[in-house]
C-alpha cells in the first residue's frame, strides 16, 4: 500500500493539471459527469424487469460473475418518502482474475470495484443502462510505463467489452 496523499498534495497535482481541467470546469456538473459514463437507451416499449432479466441472462452467457445490488429507489421511498422518484438499480459485477491483477499493481484501485451497471428510469420514464467508461484506450503505448501487463490490459479490456455487451444486450431485450 502506498503512503496516504494529502489533501493539499492532490490540489497540487490538479492545479499542474489545470490547462487540461479549464475545459472540464467550463461545464456543468452534468455534462462533466456525462463524460466519465457509458450509457444506452432502452428500446421503447421494454419494461424494467426485461432490461434486468437481459442483463442478467446475458452476464450469465459471458461468465461475469454478479456480486451484489444495491437497489437505490426503495430507500429514497422508504427513507425520504420520495415517492416520485425515478427506479435506480445499481449491479455490481466482478472477473475475479482481473480484479486481483488490479490490486497487485494498486491496492488503492479497490475504491474502483467491483465494476458496476445502473438501470435507471429518467424523469421520462425512459429506461438507461450506464457504468464507467473506463476503456482502456488513453493508455495504449503506456502500459509498461503504468505498470500494466499485457495479460491485464486484455483481461480488462475483455472485461470492458463483455460489460459493455451486456448492456447492449439489455437495452435491446435480448435474451
Amino acid at each position: 500500500m502506498r503512503r496516504a496523499i494529502s489533501q493539499q498534495e492532490k490540489i497540487q497535482m490538479m492545479q499542474m493539471a489545470l490547462p487540461i481541467m479549464t475545459t472540464v470546469m467550463r461545464m456543468s456538473m452534468a455534462d462533466s459527469m456525462n463524460y466519465f459514463a457509458r450509457k444506452y437507451k432502452a428500446k421503447p416499449g421494454l419494461k424494467f424487469e426485461d432490461v434486468k432479466e437481459s442483463l442478467f441472462l446475458r452476464a450469465n452467457q459471458l461468465n461475469v460473475k454478479f456480486v451484489g445490488e444495491n437497489l437505490m429507489w426503495k430507500d429514497f421511498h422508504a427513507v425520504l418518502n420520495d415517492k416520485e422518484s425515478p427506479r435506480i438499480e445499481v449491479y455490481s459485477w466482478c472477473d475475479i482474475a482481473v480484479a486481483r491483477e488490479l490490486l497487485k499493481i494498486s491496492p488503492e484501485f479497490v475504491v474502483f470495484l467491483p465494476c458496476r451497471i445502473v438501470i435507471m428510469e429518467d424523469a421520462n420514464k425512459d429506461i438507461w443502462l450506464l457504468m464507467l467508461d473506463w476503456s482502456l484506450d488513453w493508455v495504449k503505448g503506456f502500459e509498461k510505463q503504468l505498470g500494466l501487463t499485457p495479460e491485464l490490459v486484455k483481461g480488462a479490456i475483455d472485461l470492458n467489452q463483455r460489460m459493455d455487451e451486456m448492456m447492449r444486450a439489455a437495452a435491446n431485450g435480448e435474451l
